[in-house]
């Protein structure tokens, strides 16, 4: 049998073959389908013989011809995973190809198969294969026209990737539809459903004024929960499009949901999607999910340039892909919320995630397949080349390579070439693994009136990576002084040359350092008193810092940075040493006390009515348990839940009534919208009711039941239903009771949004 081989990036080689055109006919049927392929095929050096090499699995192979001529068995060689034709023309030639398949056997969730009734696809990353004989690789780009035959009361929706050319009936009950895609795409985005739909339509128009229609397809009983979707997709392509001057390319666009689809696809132009990510609904959705419906949304719209348009030449790039689109449906959700938010959300999936991964013995870089750091370094060129020198990097990126299968280094010279940077060591960030370690020290000398900051760095040795060489970290940084504000910097002294210093539009005085070696200095002059410096704004490089900051420094940028990232990271902080110091107290038996200065922070920011709403309900959550025990030399369980515990319920009686007044002034009757204020009002109202119920008291009983009873939307009422659970007594059990009854049939309510909305 053959077997697959392990494949490195040092091993890749441009294919012998091209293909051009390909023509695909599916005859779908309920016990086999018939699948048709035409595909004109031009060697990548005319006049050399080499055999041409195509992926199937699980093929039935019926039939074989080259340029009319069907192939005797001594032209070609099968086996179970490919079919070889041992000397092909040395000319364009057309291969034509006849397959049988089974869809009903095939539960791989790979190729063309059967899910909820309907005809459906996933080809990336090797699923075509199953479909049909093909060089199932990415850089094997070309232009599809595919007809769709099938009974039409069984299947009277046919979808494909493209523009629909042509349809008609067929005798014998059935029907026919011929969609053609115009731009080349590598096979992986190929897609098909086939079934008992009906569609939500409207239209949006792009930069250029064109008209495009769109369509959001649900079996019927679900179409009415995909309004919220269809408002997305309609504000999507305007505001991704706008930021990166782009434009969608078909005239129509087609999102399916399907109830038991695995996770999204951004096929071109007809993505499908797991139901969880397209239908909401007030009462069977919350605010969670619905922010993962416009994630989703955003993020397959925009692989329509960013892995589709251009995609990725190999495997190993696909964290370009993967990133890029990552770090551009970041930017969407962040402009349609609070940037803070969701750049502090980025950043705990990226610590909690990536950063263990990245100490352990499953290490690896970010060139194989880690799209969250991807995405990061994406945000890395953002930091240092600012908007404008991004948008430029982006520009040539895509008039250098549209239409093409490219690699990381494609990008980095595209964003190098635009701008004319030096960025020396930035490709480490692709090749080197694990997590980057910066120890920063600081020294202020009076009577000179400078200040220095030394940055020590180390990337910690990884399986196959036991040496690693210094990485290139930007470091967004402001100086704040005794009066909270930032105080101005325009140089600093660095390898004994004064250099000029640009903020590329970050918030405050805000400077990025270049840090590309083991060890340096810089010193900034004018610096009239000892700052605090508020180091990495932003999170501008996935790293682990350590520094020389005091509890009280970290106090005063809690409370005066102007960089909301960091007064949160400051917190952060702040709680993570508390609950450490107290862990280690109960281990010893002692008593546990809350540190008042804790408590005053905590306070300040609960009464902050500058602060935005959903930027407080982050600030005052505590680290969650893992969080802490990651930092443990040996993890103690019980010992970190009984601490964050200890701390939630202090809290809770110590600000009892601030907690009561956050819950009361921010109730509202009004029918649920899906908006920033209204959002940020009801994580605000939630987390304090958290807090609250973690005290055993009547009154906050009443109050929790109040809040279930009256909520107006699933969010609200999942908020009560965790602040009831964590009392003890008969409503509680009558309250988790009647949701249940209420909701046990409904396959849109999922256990994992009542865990959402306990304090993490």
């Amino acid at each position: 049998m053959d077997t697959p081989k392990e494949i490195f990036l040092k091993d890749y080689k441009q294919p012998d073959y091209f293909f051009d055109n390909v023509y695909l006919k599916f005859t779908l049927g309920e016990e086999k389908t018939i699948v048709s392929s035409k595909i004109v095929v031009s060697p990548r050096l005319e006049g050399s013989i080499s055999p041409l090499v195509l992926d199937g699995v699980d093929l039935k192979l019926i039939s074989l011809h080259v340029n009319g001529k069907e192939l005797k068995n001594d032209d070609f060689r099968v086996d179970s995973r490919h079919l070889t034709l041992t000397s092909p023309p040395i000319e364009k030639f057309t291969l034509e190809i006849v397959t049988e398949i089974c869809t009903q056997t095939n539960t791989s969730l790979e190729g063309l198969y059967k899910s909820s009734g309907n005809f459906c696809t996933e080809c990336e990353a090797e699923g075509f294969r199953k479909i049909t004989f093909y060089q199932d690789r990415p850089d094997i780009m070309a232009k599809y026209t595919c007809r769709i035959e099938a009974d039409k009361s069984l299947y009277p929706v046919l979808l494909s990737n493209g523009n629909l050319i042509e349809q008609g009936d067929l005798e014998g009950g059935k029907h026919y539809v011929i969609w053609e895609d115009p731009h080349v795409k590598p096979c992986y985005l190929f897609a098909l459903v086939a079934g008992q739909l009906e569609s939500r339509d409207d239209t949006f128009v792009t930069r250029s004024g064109r008209k495009v229609a769109l369509r959001i397809w649900a079996p019927a009983q679900d179409l009415p929960k995909t309004a919220h979707a269809m408002q997305n997709l309609k504000n999507g392509p305007v505001t991704l499009d706008t930021v990166f001057g782009l434009e969608y390319d078909l005239d129509l666009f087609n999102i399916v949901a399907i109830p038991d689809y695995l996770g999204a696809m951004e096929n071109k132009s007809l993505n499908i999607f797991n139901s969880n990510l397209v239908l909401a609904s007030p009462e069977t959705a919350t605010d969670v999910d619905y922010a993962a419906i416009l994630g989703a949304i955003g993020h397959e719209y925009a692989h329509n340039w960013t892995g589709n348009r251009v995609t990725c030449r190999d495997w190993f790039q696909l964290s370009l892909k993967e990133g890029l689109t990552v770090f551009r449906d970041q930017e969407f959700s962040s402009d349609m919320g609070s940037r803070t938010v969701k750049r502090i959300s980025d950043v705990s999936k990226l610590r909690i995630y990536q950063f263990p991964q990245d100490a352990g013995p499953m290490a690896h870089s970010v060139r194989p397949h880690s799209y969250i750091k991807g995405a990061e370094v994406v945000r890395m060129y953002k930091t240092l080349l600012g908007t404008s020198g991004f948008r430029k990097g982006m520009d040539l990126y895509f008039k250098r390579h549209d239409g093409q299968a490219v690699t990381c280094e494609d990008f980095f010279a595209a964003m190098r070439d635009a701008n004319g940077a030096d960025f020396s060591n930035f490709l480490l960030w692709y090749s080197q693994a694990g997590t980057p370690r910066l120890k920063v020290t600081s020294t202020y000398n009076a009577e000179a009136k400078t200040y220095s900051l030394k940055f020590k760095q180390e990337v910690p040795a990884t399986p196959g990576q036991p040496v690693k060489e210094p990485m290139f970290i930007p470091v967004a940084l402001g100086l704040l002084g005794s009066n909270g504000n930032d105080i101005p910097i325009n140089s600093a002294y660095h390898d004994g040359k004064l250099e000029i210093i640009t903020s590329n539009g970050q918030p405050g005085h805000t400077t990025i350092l270049r840090v590309t070696k083991k060890e340096e200095e810089f010193v900034f002059n004018d610096i009239p008193e000892r700052p605090v410096p508020s180091i990495l704004r932003g999170y501008s490089a996935p790293v682990r810092m350590d520094s020389d900051l005091t509890d009280a420094d970290l106090y005063f940028l809690l409370a005066n940075d102007c960089d909301e990232f960091n007064r949160w990271e400051a917190g952060q902080i702040l709680a993570r040493k508390l609950m450490l110091s107290l862990v280690s107290d109960f281990q010893q038996n002692k008593s546990l006390v809350l540190n008042q200065k804790f408590l005053h922070g905590v306070k300040s920011i609960l009464g902050d009515s500058s602060l935005d709403k959903e930027f407080i309900a982050k600030a005052i959550t505590l680290p969650g348990e893992g969080e802490i025990m990651d930092t443990m030399e040996v993890a103690d369980p019980d010992a970190v839940h009984s601490v964050r515990s200890f701390i939630l319920k202090q809290l809770a009686s110590e600000l009892k009534q601030e907690f009561i007044n956050t819950v009361k002034s921010n109730r509202s009757s009004e029918p649920y919208e899906f908006d920033h204020q209204n959002l940020a009002r009801r994580a605000l109202k939630n987390i304090a009711l958290a807090y609250l119920g973690t005290l055993e008291d009547e009154a906050i009983t009443e109050l929790a039941l109040h809040e279930y009873r009256t909520a107006t939307n699933l969010t609200e009422q999942f908020a009560a239903l965790v602040a009831l659970d964590q009392i003890p007594g008969k409503i509680r059990d009558e309250v988790l009771a009647d949701f249940y009854d209420k909701w046990q049939h409904d396959f849109l309510i999922r256990s994992d949004d009542i865990i959402s909305y306990h304090i993490k």
